[in-house]
């Protein structure tokens, strides 16, 4: 297989980043990183203990008063200066998500690293501009206006699906507004959170200001959630263990921040540009695999052209290349794991016995058999209540189902427990148009289905969480807004003290 990224070298002192450097975890116990692409160990790691967090916390709390106070342009100019070294860097990134993550090196080198280096771009210059109400006399004797402060430190858990893209999206709004941070990424992918974290003290932000910890949910996870010195976290990840990440947060009253599961509906119109449905279909279910909360998992399509649509579909998914990550022809990589992948089958083969498997629906043999590969797989004849409709499979998997009228699609789309994404599918602007109004999701894209951008917000509703990535809305999450009143009468027995004692 191709060149890969060579790991141990660069991360020999250890898998902690806590106070500006590596080192070794303490809890006595190993994880090992695998290649999903072949199987194999590429790294090996002492993961951290609850002890490790302590120190994490304490470097971060060391580090915030110093951060805090500095001016928002002397945080621009730290994170401009991040993005010009993650730029320089943007191969090796790319090569070690390809490694860690089994995405193909087009998607790392195309997506996922010009994203990050966009996203802090953005936050550099979003951090002049912590905006507020404007300074005036509402009551007309005083002058009041409002403050934007930081919170603290901040404890944020980061999935596998997008290390390093998730890594900046907890990380830049919060050091932006003044906050320092630490970070447990996912056990299985830790390298690309640590070279995001030493690009940023090589950048020259602050010892401390950043710190990972890369250990075991239900012991670190959760340690650092619940510690007494962070006063807020940000999660990533599956509903159930947003809920457990939840208990734990409220029971210490921190603030709180949720990206969790979906389940997104595609929904096709009559009138749709067939051939730009199909296309974007299969892109939009087939990102990263599958495995991302926002993907297209359920496509409704008026049953004028649901056959049509459905054959078109197939045959696309049916052109995709499976093969090593690093080969440049390879259009869809391995899943995270080889349990993954199996989860994902498990899905598909109690799906055969109330529905039809179109295409796919099983792992390729030959060259690929040592890896975690699956096929694209398009799933027909479901019923709305089946579990391939409403649970969140994280794989190439796509259900598509038909629907008459415009009234029925939208209750459709709108028939899972989930409000992360959607789009719609429609040359008539009114449809659209009441797609975007009443499909229950944080972002509904209209004849397209998954493009981000730093300037937009990303987040959900209902079983998908709350609170918003990226975007300056993603400072409401990470800045404690202070409302601050001069009195400008200089009177010292005012109108309204006699409402509490004595006579005017």
């Amino acid at each position: 297989m191709g060149n890969r990224f060579q790991v141990t070298d660069r991360f020999a002192d250890g898998a902690q980043y806590i106070g500006g450097r590596l080192r070794p975890g303490t809890s006595g116990e190993d994880h090992h990183v695998i290649d999903p692409a072949t199987g194999k160990t590429v790294y090996t790691y002492a993961l951290a203990s609850t002890a490790d967090v302590d120190a994490a916390v304490a470097a971060a709390k060391a580090a915030f008063p110093g951060w805090a106070g500095a001016t928002p342009g002397e945080r621009s100019d730290a994170l401009h200066r991040f993005a010009a070294v993650l730029a320089e860097r943007a191969e090796d990134f790319a090569r070690a998500e390809s490694l860690q993550c089994g995405k193909p090196l087009k998607l790392t080198t195309e997506f996922d690293v010009p994203g990050t280096v966009d996203n802090t771009a953005f936050f550099a210059g979003a951090a002049r501009h912590l905006q507020g109400q404007a300074a005036a006399e509402y009551s007309g004797d005083h002058t009041s206006y409002v403050r934007r402060e930081p919170l603290g430190v901040v404890g944020s858990i980061a999935p596998w699906n997008y290390p390093l893209q998730m890594a900046a999206w907890k990380i830049l709004p919060a050091v932006a507004a003044g906050n320092t941070i630490v970070l447990k990424p996912a056990e299985l992918t830790p390298l690309t959170s640590l070279m995001f974290a030493r690009a940023a003290t090589d950048a020259g932000i602050p010892d401390g200001v950043i710190n990972i910890v890369n250990g075991a949910g239900r012991t670190v996870g959760e340690h650092l959630v619940g510690h007494p010195d962070v006063v807020m976290t940000s999660f990533t990840g599956s509903t159930p263990v947003g809920r457990r990440v939840a208990e734990i947060a409220t029971a210490t009253v921190k603030r709180l921040h949720l990206e969790l599961g979906g389940k997104a509906p595609f929904l096709v119109f009559d009138d749709a540009d067939l051939e730009a449905a199909a296309h974007g279909a299969v892109a939009a279910s087939l990102i990263n695999s599958g495995q991302d909360c926002t993907a297209a998992t359920r496509a409704y399509v008026q049953r004028p052209l649901f056959d049509a649509f459905t054959a078109r579909v197939a045959a696309l998914m049916e052109s995709v290349r499976l093969g090593d990550p690093f080969a440049p022809d390879t259009d869809l990589g391995p899943l995270i794991s080889h349990a993954q992948r199996d989860r994902v089958a498990g899905f598909v083969d109690r799906a055969r016995g109330y529905a039809t498997v179109v295409t796919g629906g099983e792992a390729p043999g030959g060259d690929l058999e040592d890896g975690a590969y699956y096929r694209p797989t398009l799933i027909t004849g479901a019923a709305q209540d089946s579990e391939v409709v409403q649970s969140e499979i994280f794989g190439p998997v796509l259900v598509a189902l038909p629907f008459d009228t415009d009234d029925e699609g939208i209750a459709l789309a709108n028939d899972t427990p989930y409000g992360l994404a959607a789009s719609a599918w429609s040359r008539d602007v009114y449809r659209t148009g009441r797609a975007t109004r009443e499909i229950k999701a944080g972002c509904v894209w209209v004849n397209d289905h998954i493009p981000i951008i730093s300037e937009m917000p990303h987040g959900g509703t209902r079983a998908s969480g709350y609170g918003k990535d990226m975007s300056v809305y993603s400072f409401e999450e990470y800045t404690q807004v202070k409302h601050v009143m001069y009195d400008n009468t200089a009177v010292a027995a005012k109108d309204w003290h006699r409402t509490i004692f004595g006579d005017r």
